[in-house]
């Protein structure tokens, strides 16, 4: 997918919060919940799941927005562009908005969440689909699997 000598890098619609990862993801989803078509303003939102010490804001401070809750969702303070979450409960991880790294059309999602919420017209390649998250015994194979 990306060069693992080089960082990926990614921005913010204004350019203002730019960040880079320098490891491949860990798998990457596209999320049907209304919640996610909320933020979005689209059908779903396409993601990417990192390890947070992979993970580097370069330029900017992103801000808090969505729900101010547990789980935690950045945005671009002057374009108010979605940049990134940081789920509830893993601190270790960082789930980046696929569609503003560099090379988006590397990002295909291999897992779609929340098919139970999506709208009937949406469609993803995702070679795996659940009705909300997966389980969390079935995470270890999903990451093994993405990771070939």
């Amino acid at each position: 997918m990306t060069d693992k000598t080089s960082p990926n890098r990614g921005r913010c619609r204004c350019g203002q919060v730019q960040f880079e990862v320098d490891s491949e993801p860990l798998i990457t989803m596209a999320c049907h919940c209304t919640g996610c078509q909320q933020m979005t303003s689209s059908a779903f939102s396409l993601s990417a799941l990192y390890p947070s010490e992979s993970f580097n804001i370069t330029s900017g401070s992103p801000v808090i927005g969505g729900l101010h809750g547990a789980t935690r969702h950045y945005f671009c303070g002057h374009c108010m562009s979605w940049l990134f979450t940081r789920p509830e409960g893993l601190d270790d991880f960082v789930n980046i908005r696929a569609s503003l790294m560099e090379d988006a059309q590397s990002f295909s999602p291999f897992i779609e969440t929340y098919t139970d919420e999506k709208l009937p017209w949406a469609t993803t390649p995702a070679t795996y689909s659940f009705s909300k998250f997966p389980p969390p015994e079935q995470f270890p194979a999903l990451l093994a699997e993405f990771a070939k």
